[in-house]
């Protein structure tokens, strides 16, 4: 099992006056924690692509790219790109280039994406939502494949014996398929033969299984090699040392989020009692001490046979050092206790003085 981190560079606020930060400030924040990450142990570190002011994580592989210089082993990727309204080719070229100067650590995780932000930014229609995505992705995997590609659709301009360089040393580059939980998303990657990564952000996590199941009957119905099945799970989650008190950090944070998204999207933010159930037992949001969060991945791969679960800790503005608290205990106490089930690893150094 592998555990990790993703993020969408969420922007903190002053404590006194509410005001919120900068967006600069929230991009190097982003620098400590994957270092932090690296050095605990953790496998993996995701950047979300967003555009908003509260989460400006808008150029995942430049933040993967300086990180690349200070970490060592940590595997970098996107979590998500929206590939519906970006370019392939400068998709592949900025994930090759990321992947050279990481030493072959460079993922995509390519999806539709949750927010619809982008679509009038880079002068695109959500009325070409799936067409977008469907296009793209086939000329990504192409790419992915050769690099001469001649090639033709219908939002892009053709490309004839067109060379897309640089290349990764291992000839190609890792690409999930990242979904919320639509069955003909599943489906897709398990013909392709791409790994899937599902977002399980709100109800029983294991209502997934059946889609990880049908996944897996897609691909080898496809004939798709057993190396290349992987399944992994993006949630919400916070670690804290004490359980109680952890549920209750993560309420504050978790709740002004869903309050500002709630604005935008026109739902009011869910009570207490549903946060409480949810952060419990077989709920999304892994919200709780060390030995708990690591009881409930363990639980949650009896049923999803995931190899990869990252966790969403920085939401509502949350203080920095909280964040990368949270982090370290992920690193040093949750993975020795899942390894101990799942595999084998050795344990991390804790670290102190925590900026």
């Amino acid at each position: 099992m592998e555990l990790g981190v993703y993020s969408f560079g969420d922007v903190q606020a002053d404590a006194a006056t509410g005001k919120l930060g900068s967006t600069a400030d929230a991009t190097r924040n982003l620098l400590e924690a994957i270092q932090l990450a690296d050095q605990v142990g953790l496998d993996y570190f995701g950047i979300g692509e967003h555009h908003t002011r509260e989460m400006p994580a808008s150029a995942a592989t430049v933040i993967l790219g300086a990180a690349a210089s200070t970490t060592r082993n940590i595997k970098l990727g996107s979590a998500v790109t929206v590939l519906s309204t970006d370019d392939p080719v400068r998709v592949y070229q900025q994930f090759a280039t990321l992947d050279a100067v990481s030493n072959g650590r460079a993922e995509i995780t390519a999806g539709r994406g949750s927010s619809t932000e982008s679509f009038p930014l880079f002068g695109h229609s959500l009325n070409d939502y799936d067409e977008l995505y469907a296009e793209k992705l086939e000329l990504l995997l192409q790419i992915n494949e050769s690099e001469s590609i001649t090639w033709s659709g219908k939002f892009r301009p053709a490309l004839n014996d067109a060379l897309v360089v640089p290349r990764p040393d291992a000839g190609s580059l890792p690409i999930w398929l990242a979904t919320g939980g639509n069955p003909h998303s599943s489906v897709r990657a398990g013909l392709l033969g791409l790994p899937v990564s599902y977002a399980i952000i709100g109800g029983q996590a294991n209502r997934f299984a059946p889609l990880a199941d049908l996944y897996r009957r897609a691909a080898a119905q496809a004939g798709i090699a057993q190396e290349k099945i992987k399944v992994a799970v993006a949630s919400p989650g916070f670690v804290g040392e004490d359980a109680a008190q952890a549920k209750e950090f993560f309420w504050t944070h978790w709740h002004r989020v869903m309050e500002q998204l709630g604005k935008i999207r026109g739902f009011a933010p869910p009570p207490r009692a549903h946060f409480d159930k949810e952060a419990s037992g077989a709920g999304a949001l892994f919200a709780g001490g060390p030995e708990e969060i690591a009881e409930r991945i363990v639980a949650l791969h009896k049923s999803l046979g995931h190899m990869r679960q990252f966790f969403q800790t920085d939401v509502g503005q949350m203080p920095h050092r909280e964040f990368l608290r949270s982090i370290e205990l992920l690193g040093t106490k949750v993975k020795p206790l899942v390894d101990a089930e799942l595999g084998t690893s050795e344990p991390a150094k804790e670290l102190t003085n925590v900026a």
